[in-house]
């Protein structure tokens, strides 16, 4: 699915670039003035649901220090979904899919995609694509909706508490998804809060997949339930929180440190920490200065996971029309 002909110019604009910076690349925030919160969430009012759900998962994670909960497989489920559900969901699905049209799949794929998005708990795709879409207009500027220069606590997850009138239902926010919402499939996650009860699903079957494992290797009720928690606590809470965080940092580190590679108009950063635990999502710079590039990693040393997924996905048919950066067609070009 491309975007480049269907997003108004309301949702979707490019960072204006300038040319690559050559070796200076520097380290640290240079952005200096301090930004007032989006007019959109003036006066503040607290979202009342919101923080008791984050907060509320934030204590459900804990339980993953009690050893009851804990297994080798649990720990292991955990690792292996944040592969399956936040690189494949959200940073292909979400983010270089339907946000960007980075390439183009069959939409079986492409829901399927989105629905492992679903799963990360961070909103319907519709509500997600519009809120990054806003950030890439207005990135670092005070319509931006969570950038660190209002407060680093406000870029990582202060954002999130605040009743936002752009974002708060699907009214105000189909201006900026409206090539999303014509696919009844989108249309339809954003009834009832459907895309909520699919994630408290997914959960469920986490538990149920970890009960049957518990019974076939120790055949007792008390086996079966533990295992099954150890599955639910590792496989979704403990995953949901620290994918929410590695996503929260692209939000909030990467506009502060690291180093740039484009001189943008935002304080973009390209920040390896970040990149390390988001799969290539760190190199932020880089995406604000190219954003339909299915590459977030310029550089031969800027390693990218979810792009080489991308790539591995071209080669056996199931995506196509990938777009590259620039800088590689013009080194291929100068060869």
């Amino acid at each position: 699915m491309s975007i480049e002909n269907d997003v108004p110019d309301s949702a979707e604009s490019e960072t204006i670039v300038e040319e690559p910076i050559s070796g200076t690349n520097e380290t640290g925030s240079v952005h200096s003035r301090q930004l007032a919160i989006p007019k959109s969430v003036q006066p503040i009012k607290i979202d009342q649901h919101q923080l008791i759900f984050i907060v509320f998962l934030h204590i459900l994670a804990l339980l993953a220090f009690i050893p009851w909960f804990y297994s080798l497989t649990g720990f292991l489920t955990g690792i292996v979904s944040i592969f399956v559900f936040a690189m494949m969901g959200i940073n292909i699905g979400y983010h270089r899919l339907l946000t960007h049209g980075g390439f183009s799949c069959p939409k079986w794929f492409e829901h399927t995609l989105a629905l492992l998005g679903l799963c990360m708990l961070q909103g319907s795709p519709a509500r997600w694509v519009a809120i990054h879409r806003l950030h890439h207009k207005y990135s670092d500027e005070q319509a931006d909706p969570h950038s660190p220069f209002v407060s680093a606590y406000w870029g990582h997850i202060g954002w999130l508490f605040v009743r936002n009138r752009e974002f708060y239902e699907v009214n105000n926010f189909e201006r900026y998804v409206r090539d999303l919402l014509r696919d009844p499939f989108y249309l339809m996650l954003e009834q009832n809060l459907l895309w909520f009860w699919i994630y408290c699903l997914h959960a469920l079957l986490f538990f149920a997949g970890g009960y049957a494992l518990g019974w076939y290797e120790t055949g007792t009720l008390d086996g079966s339930v533990q295992m099954g928690f150890s599955l639910l606590v590792w496989g979704v809470f403990v995953r949901t929180i620290f994918v929410w965080h590695c996503t929260w940092a692209v939000n909030s580190f990467s506009h502060l440190w690291g180093y740039q590679n484009y001189k943008t108009s935002d304080n973009s950063r390209n920040n390896w920490l970040v990149s390390l635990f988001a799969h290539g999502e760190g190199w932020h710079n880089n995406h604000h200065a190219e954003q339909m590039s299915a590459s977030h990693g310029h550089l031969w040393y800027e390693f990218d996971l979810t792009w080489w997924v991308i790539w591995s996905l071209e080669k056996v048919g199931l995506v196509k029309n990938v777009v590259r950066p620039r800088c590689w067609k013009a080194y291929q070009e100068s060869r």
